[in-house]
């Protein structure tokens, strides 16, 4: 067992299933971290997974009092551990003063309760640590329902924890086949937690329909959508305000940011293209909060292309990339075209570490998104992959289609564009999905279906 401190601020005061923790303005609660892996696990895994289970703790506002790892043949009912483990582990808890229990894996609500019942201490998950953070860092109405669903998922199988004490009085006062007060009242909150959870998806589906609403229009404006996506804390933020002056709050922490926020950026040869940050990923990301944040990382599905942003000075940074991965496939994003960028190259010390990584990332960009340095590069991909989604044509527009002439400035990059008695000879860098709408209007030179030369190079 290792054991460590810090001096984070504390947390406001919160619930924890009926179970009140208020942290003290002097010293935040002391938390005990417990990390549980099977015999075939890797154990350099076991321990970057129980690290990470501390940087979160901090976040929440808690100190880490101490942890340790454990090693299973097999998952036992009761504890998870054997009850004799269980024993130890309580008793190194009360050594180290610690007031909370967090386990890396998920609990069953049993096992919760049962741990509770050891310990006499409040006992929680990795999952429940950040569903209370995403609690904590909601701002936007969205954002703020989306986290009330998924705590409400996790919660309604675990309503018997606030009762435990009344369910003993089953048969007391029920009579012989009846029921006590206390399971009566879990079938209520059951009810009313249902219930809440209906009028939550609701909600969120017109907040949805919103959203949708707000896509149809940037899809009417053909102006393309990139996406950054990445493991929590990687700089995407930073790097939003960096490429488009933005003010999106960046803080060192896990999951600063939670609320999408889109931006137009201008890239060279006046073409535009919008970019929206995202929530970041972390491994074990508790599957209602994937179900939950649905809509908004439909912005990430939707996509023209995804900026996925990894920091480079992690020693798990690769890990990062698999759950980043795992989590686009879960969303069905998977197969956007990826632009791969390594931040944080201005705080990298170990001078081997970019060829390692350029070994198997061939194709990625390596920038900081504090000082700008590899912007240039960045710039200069993300404007080539805005043209790979574009064909040149050569038009000739009626002078009673203005409305069209509106768009192409509008939507598309207009290169030349000549005045005639026959009406505007405009060529122009058209977006694929706007095609069908310019077809009719090709320039006898540039035959209906083909496209210059150099943009076939360029689409292949």
């Amino acid at each position: 067992m290792s054991d460590h401190s810090s001096s984070n601020p504390p947390a406001p005061e919160r619930h924890t299933h009926g179970t009140v923790i208020t942290l003290s303005p002097v010293a935040p609660m002391r938390a005990f971290l417990m990390g549980v892996h099977d015999l075939n696990a890797d154990p350099e895994h076991a321990r970057e997974l129980i690290e990470e289970l501390g940087e979160l703790t901090r976040t929440q506002g808690l100190t880490v009092a101490g942890q340790l790892l454990v090693r299973l043949r097999e998952p036992q009912t009761r504890y998870l551990v054997g009850s004799g483990k269980a024993a130890e582990i309580v008793a190194q808890t009360r050594a180290v003063e610690a007031e909370v229990i967090i386990f890396d894996d998920a609990l069953t609500p049993a096992q919760q309760r049962n741990w509770e019942k050891l310990a006499g201490l409040p006992v929680i998950d990795r999952e429940e640590v950040i569903l209370d953070i995403f609690a904590k860092r909601a701002r936007t109405r969205e954002a703020i329902l989306q986290v009330a669903l998924a705590r409400a998922q996790y919660d309604l199988p675990r309503l018997k924890r606030r009762w435990l004490h009344l369910s003993r009085q089953r048969g007391a006062r029920g009579g012989m086949g009846g029921r006590g007060e206390g399971e009566q009242q879990i079938e209520v909150d059951a009810r009313l937690v249902k219930r809440h959870i209906v009028q939550l998806r609701q909600e969120l589906a017109a907040v949805s329909r919103h959203r949708a609403v707000q896509r149809r229009l940037r899809q009417r404006r053909a102006l393309p959508l990139a996406a950054i996506v990445g493991y929590t804390n990687a700089g995407k933020s930073c790097l939003l305000n960096r490429l488009t002056q933005a003010d999106v709050l960046v803080e060192d922490k896990l999951f600063a940011t939670l609320d999408p926020t889109v931006r137009r950026l201008r890239l060279a040869g006046r073409q535009e293209l919008l970019v929206a940050d995202t929530v970041g990923f972390i491994r074990k990301l508790p599957h209602q909060l994937v179900e939950a944040f649905k809509s908004t990382l439909e912005e990430v599905a939707n996509a023209d292309f995804l900026l996925e942003v990894l920091d480079i000075t992690n020693p798990e940074v690769e890990e990062h990339h698999d759950t980043t991965v795992a989590v686009l496939r879960e969303i069905g994003a998977e197969r956007r075209p990826v632009i791969t960028v390594f931040n944080k190259t201005d705080l990298l010390t170990d001078p081997l570490a970019r060829q390692r990584i350029r070994r198997r990332f061939r194709d990625a960009i390596f920038i900081s998104a504090r000082t700008g340095d590899g912007f240039d590069a960045l710039l200069e991909r993300l404007a080539a992959q805005v043209a790979h989604g574009r064909r040149r044509l050569e038009l000739l527009l009626p002078h009673a289609r203005g409305d069209l002439l509106a768009q192409l400035h509008r939507a598309c990059r207009v290169l030349d564009e000549n005045f005639t008695d026959a009406g505007a000879e405009i060529s122009a860098e058209v977006p694929l999905s706007l095609l069908p709408a310019f077809e009719p209007f090709l320039r006898p030179a540039t035959p209906a279906g083909t496209a210059p030369e150099a943009d076939k190079d360029a689409e292949g």
